[in-house]
């Protein structure tokens, strides 16, 4: 396999004795040594997200002596990201994470370059964005953004090192159709419907498996730079940290592949609008205003709670009464079909299927809670805390 890096540019590149010592247990393996070390710091790659994934994946890079790293995010630091996103720190909370990147990826390895966007990556702005780059590598946490980050690599000819994260489970694979190999839409053509996943806030993930997934993703990378060994081009690996085992699943192109077949349908980049809660308008919703007006109102109703155990733990409503969304089929007995029953959840996802259900099992006089108790606390009662 040969190296991304184009001879020109690896011509005019070349190690400072710092950066010898640096890198001196690179420089001692004979399919890196010298030359490999060069393509390292000749090496410009794109990192979509400085989240969970990708801060394992520029912190390793930067510490292998990448040339360039550019990073898109527009966050700010939230301290529920410091379970997992090692880039930033206590300090850093409110900061853009950008900003923190930068410091810490400066920290590690100084003779790197870090070029930031602070903005969301469009269909407007991405081909200009990834155009100085040799490969981009998937860092999202969002279909929308992970369907553009695919199309656009495709369209560019650029590989695209892939990596997601759920709960206990991650995956890894390189999208490279240009070197023989499928895209993401080659697995998965479109997105999923709402409702058919978890909310992309409610899901949840150990805060060590962006860790394990985000050093493979830097792996892949550092492997096609540096033009050795086999890169995950037609094959997707699969982790589940419970249980501890890897599988590897055979990957083949699909030739009726909107992006990548042989008669692709897209041709230029345009967004997938996908929004990872159930949204069916037909359902009847509520706001918090709404809610708190209703509950200062004396007329009875059941303010039903679909969240999780623990998640209740730590903040609740009072008159709120608990069944996990998953226990309702059993315990819908506990409920009056007749009664006037406004559910709730963390943002809106689960109470919207569980009023999909309830109005499939005849309650009539059912709402749910748009933003959940997470809108409740930030416009109506700040004193609640929310996982």
């Amino acid at each position: 396999m040969s190296s991304l890096i184009p001879p020109d540019r690896l011509a005019d590149t070349d190690l400072s004795k710092a950066e010898k010592q640096r890198y001196a247990r690179h420089l001692t393996i004979p399919d890196v040594g010298m030359e490999g070390q060069k393509r390292l710091k000749a090496a410009r790659v794109l990192c979509v997200g400085a989240g969970g994934l990708g801060s394992p994946v520029t912190m390793y890079l930067a510490a292998a002596g990448i040339g360039e790293i550019g990073l898109v995010d527009f966050d700010r630091v939230d301290f529920s990201n410091l379970q997992r996103q090692i880039l930033h720190d206590t300090g850093d909370v409110g900061k853009l994470k950008t900003e923190s990147a930068v410091e810490r990826l400066g920290g590690i390895n100084p003779e790197v370059n870090v070029t930031t966007y602070e903005e969301a990556i469009t269909d407007q702005n991405a081909a200009a964005i990834a155009e100085p780059y040799d490969l981009i590598i998937d860092g999202t946490d969002n279909f929308t953004t992970r369907y553009l980050t695919n199309d656009l690599a495709v369209l560019t000819g650029k590989p695209n090192v892939y990596g997601s994260i759920y709960r206990f489970e991650g995956q890894v694979s390189v999208f490279a159709p240009h070197l023989g190999g499928p895209c993401y839409r080659c697995l998965f053509p479109e997105p999923p419907e709402p409702g058919q996943v978890p909310s992309c806030a409610e899901g949840g993930v150990l805060g060590v498996l962006p860790g394990i997934v985000g050093c493979l993703q830097a792996n892949e990378a550092i492997k096609l730079i540096l033009g050795i060994g086999d890169p995950m081009i037609g094959r997707l690996l699969h982790f589940d940290a419970l249980s501890f085992r890897f599988r590897e699943i055979k990957l083949r192109r699909d030739p009726e592949c909107a992006v990548c077949g042989e008669k692709p349908t897209i041709q230029e980049l345009k967004e997938i609008v996908f929004n990872c809660d159930m949204s069916d308008l037909t359902l009847r919703e509520i706001d918090v205003h709404q809610l708190k007006a209703r509950l200062d109102d004396p007329k009875p109703f059941v303010l039903l709670d679909v969240r999780e155990p623990a998640e209740v733990e730590v903040g609740k409503i009072e008159q709120s009464i608990v069944i996990p969304l998953g226990e309702l089929p059993d315990r819908i007995g506990e409920l009056d079909p007749g009664a006037e029953t406004i559910i709730h959840c963390k943002v809106g996802g689960r109470s919207a299927k569980a009023l999909a259900f309830l109005n499939e099992s005849g309650f009539t006089k059912a709402c749910h809670v748009q933003g959940g108790i997470t809108a409740w606390a930030r416009e109506i009662d700040p004193r609640i805390e929310v996982l």
